[in-house]
């Protein structure tokens, strides 16, 4: 495998087929550990790219049918210390068996979920004011972090949940205080640190299905449409 070198992967630089192979990557990564019970070996031959170092988000969700969901499980990392390849692989294995919300993944259910891969960018601090954190944050677009280092907390949501729950860019804020186990309106606190981030996601239409790019800004103007609110 090549060394891990060069400036993490920015989101915007892959390719549709890039983050279809990333989705492979994390469905097979479950699969291998069942098959062998240990950790699959990051694949050669893959685009360059992938051997940089990235950070990443696997979601694994029940396939109900008609579109519909249900969270499985998701763990991700939030440093670019490995390459991308290596941190789906890996984060894929916690998201089936380490999720601390779910018993562990089930063989058998490998036909009924799908695998979403989230690729993540760097951090972008959103200033010291209320009024600058809340005009930074473009639901569709960005992911949030909350920081409180007075007390080591902190929480992270990517930029699908907003859109799958048709939250505002204040709900949105809350709720990733209340992810850090701080209270909902610690994102007013100047002690209190709120980043930024983009993401793109890929996943399964279906389980085993295509792979399709979630364009999470339509995603959310067709929500709020459907609801009225648009």
């Amino acid at each position: 495998m090549p060394e891990v070198r060069g400036k993490p992967v920015d989101p915007e630089e892959l390719t549709g087929e890039e983050g279809e192979i990333l989705v492979r990557l994390a469905r097979r990564s479950v699969e291998y550990y069942f098959e062998r019970g240990e950790i699959m070996p990051v694949p050669e031959g893959l685009p360059p790219k992938l051997y940089r170092p990235g950070m990443a988000f696997v979601t694994i969700e029940t396939y109900l049918g008609g579109g519909r969901r249900e969270l499985r499980g998701c763990i991700g990392v939030t440093v670019p210390v490995e390459s991308l390849a290596k941190a789906v692989i890996e984060v894929a294995l916690e998201s089936a068996f380490r999720d601390p919300r779910f018993p562990p993944l089930r063989r058998e259910e490998l036909d009924t979920v799908t695998f979403e891969v989230s690729v993540l960018s760097e951090f972008e601090y959103l200033g010291d004011t209320p009024e600058e954190r809340l005009a930074g944050v473009v639901i569709g677009r960005d992911g949030l972090i909350v920081r409180d280092y007075r007390t080591g907390r902190s929480g992270l949501l990517l930029p699908v949940v907003p859109v799958d729950y048709v939250w505002d860019e204040e709900t949105f804020l809350s709720q990733t205080c209340v992810k850090a186990g701080l209270w909902p309106d610690c994102w007013l606190d100047p002690h209190v640190r709120v980043y930024r981030y983009r993401a793109r996601a890929w996943r399964e239409e279906y389980p085993r299905g295509p792979v399709e790019e979630r364009i999470l800004r339509n995603e959310y103007i067709a929500k709020l449409r459907g609801a009225g609110l648009a």
